[in-house]
């Protein structure tokens, strides 16, 4: 029987995952305005950017720059993805207060992604993880291929339920799954998450899927009906994945609030102004939206 929320927190991820593969310049101006608009849309989470060495997400380089010129808005978290103490240390200097942590499923990617094997990653963590405590903030941990492998293909629920509930432990708040290259279909995005809720509560579980394969919003839709009720996603449908050749965008956030929405689950998020922060960003990138709403233009 079906246990669907009454209601989705959203976490925007656009300005971050959604923008650090595009090749193109993006002026930090417009990274500015992008989250000023997000912002307004009644959106609680905006991932900012990420702390990591602009040799490898060069897109990003200029992450404290942005962190200081957005408006904050009370009530809104803005947190960043960072990969170590050096990130985190960079991070404070300009005021975030929470942040993010990020391994995989697999251990090949994991290497292609940070040089280590998933032990090593969560190892890396606890330093990290001190001096986030110290300063008083929040660490939200990432697991990546949660469905599927662009290197190993299929991945074990198993290791991804270990890897899940060796971040809560480690003292992450939350845990968002990630289908990084859009492999999953919903049985598997049920089953999988049926095996993780037994290590990890539902309400400390996001979900992060990528549309490659077209499968994003049912895949969601089968992890609604279990009682899912944290979602990732992208305005405009932007993203992709640096270390995933032909991982397309993460789900449109547009699509998930239209579907959302009639299915009359809250988000708290004004649609109309989200199309139109996704309309400005694929504008600046010189392309339509890749969000089916985006497309038409219309609710």
């Amino acid at each position: 029987m079906a246990n669907f929320p009454s209601k989705v927190k959203i976490v925007e991820v656009g300005p971050r995952d959604g923008l650090q593969n595009e090749n193109a310049r993006i002026w930090t101006a417009t990274k500015v305005e992008l989250f000023d608009r997000l912002s307004a849309c009644g959106l609680t989470t905006i991932e900012a950017s990420s702390f990591v060495s602009p040799k490898w997400i060069p897109q990003l380089s200029d992450a404290e720059d942005v962190y200081t010129s957005i408006t904050r808005k009370p009530g809104v978290s803005y947190p960043a993805l960072v990969p170590n103490l050096q990130g985190l240390e960079r991070a404070l200097k300009v005021g975030v207060e929470e942040i993010a942590v990020f391994t995989a499923a697999s251990e090949t990617f994991n290497q292609r992604n940070i040089n280590a094997s998933i032990k090593e990653s969560i190892e890396r963590f606890e330093p990290v993880m001190s001096a986030a405590s110290e300063a008083g903030v929040r660490v939200r941990g990432y697991v990546s291929c949660v469905l599927g492998c662009p290197y190993e293909g299929k991945v074990s629920v198993e290791t991804v339920a270990s890897v899940a509930r060796d971040l809560l432990q480690l003292g992450c708040y939350e845990v968002s799954l990630g289908d990084t290259v859009g492999m999953g279909t919903p049985g598997a995005a049920r089953s999988m998450l049926e095996r993780v809720v037994k290590e990890v509560p539902m309400d400390q579980l996001g979900l992060h899927f990528h549309d490659t394969r077209g499968q994003a919003l049912a895949n969601l839709y089968a992890c609604l009906e279990m009682g899912a009720h944290i979602i990732d996603s992208a305005v405009a449908g932007l993203g992709g994945c640096p270390y995933a050749n032909g991982a397309t965008g993460n789900v449109a956030t547009e699509d998930v609030l239209y579907m959302l929405h009639g299915m009359g689950i809250e988000t708290g998020v004004d649609l109309e102004r989200l199309l139109e922060a996704g309309r400005f960003i694929s504008a600046a990138l010189n392309r339509a939206p890749a969000s089916k709403l985006g497309r038409i233009g219309k609710l």
